[in-house]
């Protein structure tokens, strides 16, 4: 074989060997346009997770669509959306009475949000307010 067929024969596999994967499935579209949201959600007793053993935990997805183990993704989703993803800024619930009781719970929040790491820890007073404060999203 004379060397010009030799070089072609070995351009030919060496180009089907690196473009072949890139025909096919991986030039099409993704799958979705949306930014990654996907969370987990850890609960548990003391004044800060450091020092806290986590006694539930709860994953929520919320792109493209919500779902995950949370009891009620589709609301809680709802409202970290309305928020902008700002877990300080989900609003409180005013219809539930709470005890002055100091029982502190600590909520992590953990994973990416639109894109953007989340990595977000909250002390409430006890369960009560945690449950009044950002109902939907930190009712796990």
């Amino acid at each position: 074989m004379p060397n010009t067929a030799r070089w072609a024969a070995t351009l030919t596999l060496t180009a089907t060997a690196v473009c072949g994967p890139l025909s096919g499935a991986a030039l099409a579209a993704p799958a979705s346009l949306h930014a990654p949201s996907a969370l987990v959600l850890t609960l548990g007793h003391g004044e800060n997770a450091a020092l806290a053993t986590p006694q539930r935990a709860v994953t929520l997805s919320c792109a493209p669509t919500a779902s995950g183990s949370h009891p009620d993704a589709v609301a809680a989703c709802a409202a970290l959306k309305a928020a902008g993803g700002d877990l300080d800024a989900l609003p409180a619930e005013g219809g539930g009475l709470c005890t002055r009781q100091y029982d502190p719970v600590v909520v992590t929040v953990q994973g990416v949000w639109e894109g953007k790491r989340v990595d977000h820890q909250r002390t409430f007073s006890n369960e009560c307010v945690k449950n009044a404060h950002g109902a939907a999203v930190f009712a796990f």
